[in-house]
């Protein structure tokens, strides 16, 4: 490993669950890399210093069971400098709101065929479950070991693919997300009964 980038590629980068694991990430590394977010309209200066790098870290949460949008219109724009960086290896930490991180596999699968098309190396993987969740919990710290296991495998060139996530039932897990997000309904003037229909966007603003 030379240089490092890492891409951030929540649609809610500044505030996101993403933005907290590439932190840990570089704290585990001992060192500050650059972080460009996918959602920036000005994507030329991550380009210019993708092309500079030995190595990209894609950070990212599962939206629709896949990639998210803009992480998708980054990558298809990165396609256009692939000659510049044939070297490339590319590192994935992708985080789900689902208590098992194979969840994550198709998002997986989107980058290894991404990098198989542009000639790309796969480096190491990082799949979280209860990722929007594990980091305010008392098993944050599994996620942050995970996370110093995956910058280690990074750090010397190697390929691991790693797993995490809190050790909870699914019944457990699922009684607990209910309270949460009931909870934040109430916080926001919506009801449990709003919150089950398709029309809670337009009759309310959720903070």
């Amino acid at each position: 490993m030379e240089k490092i980038i890492i891409i951030n590629g929540s649609p809610r980068a500044p505030h996101s669950n993403s933005r907290q694991y590439a932190a840990i990430f570089q704290q585990a590394m001992g060192e500050n890399f650059p972080v460009y977010d996918a959602i920036t309209k000005k994507p030329e200066e991550a380009f210019r210093a993708v092309e500079q790098a030995s190595d990209l870290l894609l950070v990212f949460p599962l939206y629709a069971d896949g990639v998210p949008a803009v992480l998708l219109r980054f990558l298809k724009e990165l396609e256009n400098h692939a000659e510049a960086t044939r070297a490339l290896s590319v590192h994935v930490l992708v985080n789900c709101g689902f208590l098992e991180p194979e969840q994550n596999t198709v998002a997986l699968e989107i980058i290894r065929l991404f990098c198989k098309k542009n000639g790309f190396t796969v480096g190491s993987t990082l799949q979280i479950g209860s990722g929007e969740a594990i980091l305010t919990t008392p098993f944050a710290f599994l996620a942050k070991r995970k996370v110093r296991q995956f910058a280690a495998a990074v750090r010397a060139g190697r390929h691991k693919a790693l797993k995490t996530t809190m050790p909870l039932s699914k019944q457990s897990f699922i009684k607990a997300s209910t309270k949460f997000w009931l909870s934040r309904g109430a916080q926001n003037g919506v009801s449990k009964e709003q919150m089950e229909t398709m029309e809670i966007e337009s009759s309310k603003k959720i903070k």
